[in-house]
């Protein structure tokens, strides 16, 4: 196996190959070489990436189900489409969910990107704020039932 600074290289110069050497020197116990700096960096970004996606699809899927439930003028015309999309990151999320980790951090930011889809539904339908409620009106087992609209 090459040595830690030609694998260095190699990761900058091509990933893929990089991440074979990396994945069989792991498989094979052969830890004395891997690339520890760029491993390192790679798992926490991708930990950090898949805790980034909880957060976009759930901000997404509380905008709808604010927009659905609350801005009645535009129910009947964009009604199905928002339907369409709470199902779509609904499913998003699902799939993340398969990890209890993730789903234990979306409880963890529930409420702070409620706040976030709130203001963003006020913004998009520029009705009053007054009319949004300050805190999350739906339960997670509701935000995440694919058989639950408000």
């Amino acid at each position: 196996m090459p040595s830690v600074n030609v694998i260095s290289k190699i990761y900058e110069q091509d990933y893929p190959e990089w991440l074979d050497i990396t994945l069989k020197q792991l498989q094979n116990g052969e830890l004395e070489n891997v690339d520890w700096e760029h491993l390192i960096e790679e798992i926490s970004a991708l930990g950090n990436e898949q805790r980034h996606k909880v957060k976009s699809y759930l901000l997404r899927l509380l905008i709808h189900l604010l927009l659905y439930d609350y801005w009645e003028s535009e129910k009947e015309w964009s009604g199905k489409g928002w339907e369409t999309e709470i199902d779509n990151f609904r499913l998003e999320l699902d799939l993340l969910f398969e990890s209890k980790v993730l789903y234990n951090y979306c409880v963890q930011v529930l409420d702070k990107i409620y706040q976030k889809a709130r203001t963003n539904a006020i913004r998009k339908s520029q009705l009053s704020p007054d009319i949004f409620p300050e805190n999350c009106p739906y339960s997670l087992v509701e935000i995440l039932s694919p058989e639950w609209l408000p």
